[in-house]
């Protein structure tokens, strides 16, 4: 049994809540092979984040040629880019594979902290236009210029409900030649919520990468981050990290 073969593009957090650690995680629980391309090293927790170093562009390129020319890729993820420059040479990169990419516009840490500025933000243009799905919550949408300026890159757009109002979350997958697909579920009252984006993204390129149609991919990565926030350890006296570990029934491998 061969699992899907994820690349993992994003940030390390060294609470273990978000970033590559919460992607290996959600990818691992899923029954793929998580591999990573680490854009920045971060010192932060449940609280905050404390300090951001970006590894430079030569070195996350060297990390994805490296597992790009062993072991294969049938999914990208990509989430914290860095650097304006990153973003530019990761683009350059993954448009000679022809697999699905999955664009999570990390721009604020649940913390409120920042983690892209505007050069980079600007340049998410052009990893829209080779992703197959972009991943923002309501505020980075509207930095990215609204559904139709997403939409415009010929990518399918997913838009995240959790930062709305209301007693009920509403996530939407929309296509740029079709109509949008909703799932919808009861707001869970909980500060369990670092992590939450990555998951999902990482996830949805599980999913993608398994072989899954894309409506069926979404469904099911939602359906596991609402899991791993109803099974949340409840560490740190912050935005506390999912239980992506304690997640159990949504394994892709094989598909069976």
């Amino acid at each position: 049994m061969t699992p899907p073969r994820i690349l993992i593009v994003a940030g390390s957090d060294s609470g273990g809540g978000a970033g590559i650690q919460a992607d290996i995680k959600t990818v691992t629980m899923l029954g793929g092979h998580a591999m990573t391309a680490i854009t920045a090293i971060t010192a932060q927790n449940t609280i905050g984040v404390q300090a951001v170093m970006p590894v430079p562009a030569e070195m996350v390129l060297a990390q994805i040629d490296s597992v790009v020319g062993d072991i294969g890729v049938d999914a990208v993820k990509i989430g914290m880019i860095g650097s304006a420059e990153t973003a530019h040479q990761v683009a350059g990169r993954l448009e000679r594979l022809a697999v699905p990419v999955v664009f999570d516009p990390v721009m604020v840490a649940t913390s409120g902290a920042a983690l892209a500025d505007q050069a980079t933000i600007a340049a998410f243009g052009r990893l829209m236009r080779l992703a197959a799905v972009v991943t923002p919550n309501l505020p980075e949408l509207e930095a990215l210029g609204g559904e139709a300026a997403v939409l415009g890159h010929g990518c399918h757009l997913l838009v995240k409900g959790g930062h709305g109002t209301g007693p009920e979350i509403v996530d939407r997958l929309l296509s740029p030649s079709g109509p949008a697909r909703e799932v919808r579920g009861r707001r869970l009252d909980t500060t369990a919520t670092h992590g939450t984006g990555c998951t999902l993204a990482s996830a949805l390129a599980c999913g993608l990468g398994a072989g899954l149609p894309i409506d069926t991919a979404f469904e099911r990565a939602v359906a596991f981050v609402r899991s791993a926030i109803l099974r949340a350890p409840g560490l740190g006296e912050g935005h506390g990290p999912l239980g992506q570990q304690f997640v159990t029934g949504f394994h892709l491998g094989g598909l069976d």
